[in-house]
């Protein structure tokens, strides 16, 4: 009895310890636990495996992260749960369809009309929907349901327009590259480097500029900034311009991957939302930082099991951090 007792004590010391850990230095212990499985991983699968599986990782994570930056930054700043962020990402891949293959321009330019289209498209929303919502003191139930009945206008809009049939996008997806003696495919490569520089710019952005200053004020606190003289409505303008702007993004390079359907932004939507929890619900820097781990956890998990599971791979990593961290990598406790 004593002996089960002390093992009992044992196992809620040590994790009394791990989150003791995780909450002093929460990005270094999880930098920690992913260094720690990628060396388990290459014992067990080799480091030429678990390299290419993690290229493919860090395209998906690129997907994920694009996403989730613009759907927490809405969060943060007005705290709004836009369900039809998803179908912002899946216009952003049709209006690439309907410029590189319609109309038959280069699919560098493609992007560049899926990104500014849905871009323009959240500023339509804020000055129709949201702004004038805000000053009628909405309620959360009145704006959730707003969002979902925007997510199903957009998708019936996609679904009357290109109909309800797989397309795809006119690009090379079978071309691989080859470096260091690895593989990936071109698409995939792109969607990497697009991904990382757009990433680092944004986190950039938020860091060290004006704007990106006053983002982060607002989201601190929107009052308060505006008390401070903040013109918070011009700020709320550019927050959903950088979210419809990065959606479309993410859009476009999903669809460069993945075929085109009018579910294509509902099913990543999921994954965005994990995303955005696993950095910290509000923190655009979290949303990075998680989207890039889901989509790695998510890509090395198909070296064990098999690829059908990977989405439910990414859910018990997020699972397992919450229950850590309830506040996420990234978060702030909240004291009431």
């Amino acid at each position: 009895m004593e002996a089960g007792t002390l093992a009992v004590g044992e196992h809620d010391s040590g994790l009394a310890r791990l989150k003791q850990a995780a909450g002093d230095h929460p990005a270094r212990t999880a930098l920690i636990l992913i260094g720690l499985l990628v060396v388990v991983m290459i014992a067990a699968k080799g480091l030429h495996q678990v390299a290419e599986t993690g290229l493919s990782g860090l395209s998906t994570g690129s997907i994920y992260a694009l996403g989730a930056v613009g759907l927490t930054l809405v969060y943060g700043i007005l705290k709004l749960v836009n369900f039809a962020h998803g179908d912002f990402v899946t216009l952003g891949a049709y209006l690439a369809y309907l410029a590189n293959v319609t109309w038959g321009w280069s699919i560098g330019l493609a992007l560049v009309v899926g990104l500014v289209g849905v871009a323009a498209l959240g500023v339509l929303t804020e000055k129709l929907m949201w702004a004038p919502m805000r000053r009628k003191r909405a309620g959360l139930l009145q704006l959730v349901l707003m969002s979902i009945g925007l997510a199903f206008l957009i998708r019936s809009v996609i679904q009357f327009e290109w109909g309800t049939s797989v397309l795809s996008l006119d690009v090379n997806k079978t071309a691989t590259v080859q470096f260091l003696g690895l593989s990936i495919g071109r698409t995939q490569l792109i969607t990497i480097i697009i991904g990382i520089f757009v990433i680092s710019a944004i986190g950039l952005m938020l860091r060290f500029t004006l704007l990106g200053k006053r983002m982060r004020a607002l989201s601190d606190d929107l009052d308060l900034a505006e008390t401070a003289g903040i013109d918070t409505e011009r700020i709320i303008l550019y927050t959903w311009l950088f979210a419809g702007g990065l959606a479309g993004l993410a859009g476009v390079l999903a669809g460069t991957i993945l075929p085109l359907q009018p579910e294509l932004g509902f099913t990543l939507l999921l994954a965005m939302f994990a995303s955005v929890i696993l950095g910290g619900i509000g923190d655009a820097f979290g949303a990075l930082v998680g989207g890039m781990v889901l989509g790695l956890a998510t890509e090395w998990s198909t070296m064990f099991i098999d690829s059908r599971w990977k989405l439910a791979v990414g859910f018990v990593v997020l699972i397992l951090v919450l229950i850590v961290r309830p506040q996420g990598i990234f978060g702030k406790a909240k004291v009431v």
